[in-house]
């Protein structure tokens, strides 16, 4: 006969593994000793779906340096693995050449606005940074040498990471194309709409809610101990104003943080506009940022 358990138990015994402890799943090979771990769990949220990252992971050579990647999608949408339009038919795709080039990287999930308002997908790579850090030895990484990149929302997350996250620091930061004021009116973005991507992020226009656009905004968030940044943004985008990018990069060298900032004549958000050569020059410009500060 069965041992009789009790229903708290039962429930004990059936729940996944935590997270922590869980196995990793078999890793999916590449071309040069390139691996990745497809949905690995990183979190596991009462009441809500557990948050996943893809693994990507150079040919074993001591410790990697991570780039921890936040995908777009204006908080409301988006894919852990897209790095946006313009990269998607790319052979071999983006992370597998950040990983062909030495560099571990983590896709991360994210709480979208449908499911929780801010701070909470800044929370969840805070959480993505911990589990990360605690598995270090069995992944081959090098948590302390951690880049954070992310393009349009996932560039705004990612510069509210950078500028918030204090251990371990971060070694850099690139920002393709993100939001970096949710309290200022530039075309198209009104602050006293309640319907725009930033007001369900913050669960109400930020006009109304001036403190907590206050604290979403990396421009209001910038100090002199902030790690490198790389702003990236085109000058002709019609969604996220480039004026983001140019006062992000003024204020942190302002303060006395490193910056470079780099605005790309004729392209809109995405990188639409310009042709194959420069988003090719972008991405490796992006690359060798990375490297030379890992």
């Amino acid at each position: 006969m069965a041992d009789l358990v009790t229903p708290g138990e039962l429930r004990q015994l059936i729940a996944a593994p935590h997270p922590d402890v869980a196995p990793l799943p078999r890793a999916t090979e590449y071309a040069d000793g390139v691996r990745a771990l497809h949905g690995v769990p990183y979190a596991d949220l009462d009441g809500a779906r557990p948050l996943e990252l893809d693994l990507w992971l150079p040919a074993p050579a001591g410790p990697a340096p991570l780039v921890l990647f936040v995908h777009g999608g204006a908080w409301r949408r988006g894919r852990r693995g897209d790095m946006g339009v313009r990269t998607r038919e790319w052979t071999p795709g983006p992370f597998e050449q950040l990983a062909a080039a030495g560099l571990a990287v983590a896709c991360v999930d994210y709480r979208l606005s449908g499911e929780a308002t801010f701070p909470a997908p800044l929370d969840d790579l805070r959480s993505a940074l911990r589990w990360l850090g605690l598995r270090t030895a069995e992944l081959g990484v090098d948590s302390e040498r951690t880049v954070v990149w992310g393009e349009s929302a996932g560039g705004h997350l990612a510069s509210m990471l950078a500028l918030t996250h204090d251990e371990p620091r971060l070694a850099g930061a690139v920002i393709w194309y993100g939001p970096a004021d949710l309290t200022t009116r530039r075309e198209p973005f009104d602050p006293e709409n309640p319907a725009t991507p930033e007001a369900l992020l913050l669960g109400g226009a930020p006009a109304l809610v001036p403190e907590l656009a206050d604290a979403a905004s990396p421009l209001k968030r910038v100090h002199a101990d902030a790690p490198p940044f790389l702003v990236v943004h085109g000058e002709a985008d019609s969604m996220v104003a480039c004026s983001h990018g140019r006062e992000l990069a003024e204020a942190l060298r302002a303060a006395g943080a490193p910056v470079e900032l780099r605005t790309v004549p004729g392209a809109d958000h995405g990188w639409h506009g310009v042709d194959e050569a420069e988003v090719r020059r972008i991405f490796t410009d992006s690359l060798d940022f990375v490297r030379q500060r890992t």
